[in-house]
């Protein structure tokens, strides 16, 4: 049986802010901007090189979303930055379309 080569579902084009947590050793938090994304993954563009095949966790907390990703590849798009293609462990159907409570002020944590 043949499989097709390549991606299964449509990227967007959308710039979404999302924050990267470096699962290594040194549990670097990034702040990124999408430039596509699809359910299943993003593109980001960032200042840091990523190694493929590493694990970090991505949140965009506007749009909900919370998920541990693979770095599938890192490419050097300009002398210091890299876009960064991210595969998401669950599947995200609703990357910043926007939501019923984005008028409610955000509550700050109490930790």
């Amino acid at each position: 049986m043949h499989v097709p080569a390549g991606r299964y579902e449509k990227r967007t084009e959308r710039a979404v802010t999302v924050e990267v947590l470096r699962l290594d050793e040194s549990q670097l938090n990034v702040r990124m901007v999408t430039e596509n994304v699809s359910p299943r993954g993003a593109r980001v563009v960032t200042d840091c090189n990523c190694a493929p095949g590493k694990h970090v966790l991505v949140t965009a907390l506007e749009e909900g979303v919370k998920s541990l990703a693979r770095v599938v590849y890192c490419q050097r798009v300009e002398s210091t930055k890299f876009a960064v293609g991210l595969q998401l462990v669950v599947r995200v159907e609703e990357w910043g379309k926007p939501t019923r409570h984005e008028s409610l002020p955000i509550e700050k944590s109490h930790h």
